[in-house]
């Protein structure tokens, strides 16, 4: 009984509290913006050989900056995409080297392991190092916040639901501007070869984003970068998040 007890107490302490603290409150966390009527597109889980392209060849056409979050063992295994990530003006953070969820993971060894060694490699491929970090399902462990905290971690305020079945069942379009509004950071995702996403639904987020970023526009919103989004204190998500970040 006591050692459920210890192990019902460490999972509330290590899980279920930065969760709260994260996730609901938005605590030591960035989830939008407060810069007029700017939005950030961010896209988890590349660099993808089949539909990163695609993605990059839409956003060049539109003219508009996104920020890529992506995994290290990608971006080592396709250098050639990520120098045309950095050559077209994106922005590009770290999404861990694996998308292995933080929890099963110790602070130090998410710190050394996936993101001081994701950086390196971006760094060592496009000659700037990234300062940005979103955790895989935007998971965080306690310790990730101390760990972390050279880092901005970016979380989102709109969700797009793109990489399984039932995002068929509402248009991106709808699913997107329901809840957009100035300030927020948009989440898709251009690779459906993690846990949980469908192999082609990065495919139809894509067929699907050119009427949405034609719609934000004419709405009047200016799409940019997450750190042109956030570069002012004023992009923080409350004081206390500046707390956790440092540098």
């Amino acid at each position: 009984m006591a050692i459920v007890s210890l192990l019902l107490l460490f999972v509330f302490v290590y899980m279920i509290i930065p969760y709260v603290i994260t996730r609901i409150w938005g605590l030591g966390v960035t989830m939008r913006g407060r810069r007029g009527r700017q939005i950030a597109f961010t896209f988890d889980d590349g660099p993808d050989p089949l539909h990163t392209p695609k993605l990059l060849d839409l956003l060049k056409k539109k003219r508009i900056k996104a920020t890529f979050f992506v995994l290290g063992g990608k971006a080592e295994r396709h250098p050639e995409l990520m120098r045309r990530i950095h050559r077209e003006g994106h922005q590009i953070g770290i999404h861990n080297y694996s998308h292995l969820p933080n929890w099963l993971m110790s602070p130090r060894h998410i710190r050394n392991k996936h993101v001081r060694r994701s950086a390196d490699i971006i760094e060592r491929i496009t000659g700037e190092r990234p300062t940005f970090y979103r955790p895989p399902w935007g998971i965080l462990n306690l310790g990730d916040l101390f760990a972390l905290r050279k880092y901005r971690i970016v979380l989102w305020s709109v969700m797009g639901w793109d990489w399984g079945k039932k995002s068929r069942n509402k248009p991106l379009k709808e699913r997107i501007l329901d809840q957009l509004e100035p300030g927020s950071i948009i989440l898709l995702h251009d690779s459906g070869d993690t846990w949980g996403a469908e192999p082609d639904a990065p495919g139809r987020m894509i067929a699907s984003l050119e009427e949405v970023l034609d719609t934000v526009h004419i709405q009047g919103y200016k799409c940019v970068r997450a750190d042109e989004l956030l570069h002012k204190r004023d992009g923080l998500s409350n004081e206390f998040s500046e707390g956790f970040r440092v540098g």
